[in-house]
């Protein structure tokens, strides 16, 4: 299989160019060049925000072109529309963002839209992301059809995480000593691990699946106590876990899923990030790893770095201000 990754050193798209490596597969990038590529990996180079910057795309065929890309649509419809007659599938790795807000409890991809348009250029800001998102997935369409895969993806933690709340709860509890661990500790969590999600949309793109799919693990795939315990247990560190309802936590001011990231207390906003359903994907062939599996890998690769992960520069880091955790684990847990 030929396989083309916009992008491909970061994240997911890294994830997918080291399955399609370790599946035999011949394996281009296009990016600016920025950062380095695997062994035997063909790299392209272009900006394709840049007036001629899709120039080393102008030739060549795919069996599937991945492309992860979240700001501008623009960028996607231009990208789509050159590739459309000489590649066979377009996986668009998009996001349970482009729901409307709230979206009923056991909505499937039929949910409402927001809007969005495949001709939007620029950086649409944080508040802009669903809506590029949309626009993302209108402009994939629109070029490829039914050969188009959008891969709405739910919370995804793994190693080379550059929003850091998986690196962060890692860090955090790698220092030992009482740690905030927000309640209730039985809360039900979705996440995908970026591996998973890569296996996943090659598989299916290789069969010429289209069509979009909520792409999460199982509701319930884990829980706050097992996520944090399992933190515990691969750091070795000596940390306690000082388990604290919700409602101390949000009276001090911290915000859920910023400050405590993958964190949310019960209430509309829980039930569109952890109970999402996924039917339609694991009917597809998703498999979900162990959540420990997901902790220890990241472990092990942020623990390569000396503990310092990749931060994208479009968002702002997360983590909960030490001054903040002491004060709250001075009071009553």
């Amino acid at each position: 299989m030929r396989l083309l990754v916009l992008g491909g050193t970061e994240f997911v798209g890294r994830a997918v160019v080291e399955e399609g490596v370790a599946r035999g597969w011949k394996v281009a990038v296009f990016n600016r060049g920025t950062h380095g590529v695997p062994d035997g990996v063909a790299a392209l180079r272009g900006d394709r925000t840049a007036p001629g910057g899709l120039e080393a795309l102008r030739s060549g065929e795919w069996d599937i072109v991945v492309d992860t890309w979240s700001w501008g649509p623009a960028a996607v419809r231009d990208a789509a529309e050159l590739l459309a007659p000489r590649a066979a599938s377009y996986v668009y790795v998009s996001s349970r963002s482009v729901y409307e807000y709230p979206v009923a409890v056991g909505a499937d991809e039929s949910a409402p839209l927001v809007e969005g348009s495949p001709d939007e250029a620029g950086d649409p800001g944080r508040e802009g992301y669903a809506r590029a998102k949309a626009g993302g997935e209108l402009a994939a369409v629109r070029a490829f059809g039914d050969r188009a895969l959008l891969a709405r993806a739910g919370l995804i933690l793994g190693p080379y995480e550059n929003i850091g709340r998986l690196p962060w709860w890692l860090n955090r509890i790698a220092r030992g000593g009482d740690v905030l661990a927000p309640g209730p500790a039985e809360l039900k969590l979705q996440f995908v691990d970026a591996r998973d999600l890569a296996a996943w949309a090659l598989d299916a793109a290789s069969r010429q699946v289209g069509g979009a799919f909520n792409v999460t693990g199982p509701v319930g795939h884990t829980t706050m106590r097992d996520l944090l315990t399992a933190c515990v247990r691969v750091t070795g560190a000596d940390a306690r876990l000082r388990w604290t309802d919700p409602e101390p936590i949000l009276a001090a001011g911290v915000q859920p899923w910023q400050d405590l990231p993958v964190w949310v207390p019960p209430g509309e906003l829980y039930e569109f990030l952890h109970r999402t359903n996924v039917d339609r994907a694991l009917g597809e062939g998703l498999r979900c790893r162990p959540a420990e599996e997901t902790v220890a890998d990241t472990w092990a690769w942020l623990s390569s770095l000396g503990g310092r992960a990749p931060q994208r520069g479009d968002r702002a880091p997360v983590g909960l201000a030490p001054e903040v955790e002491k004060a709250l684990l001075s009071g009553p847990a």
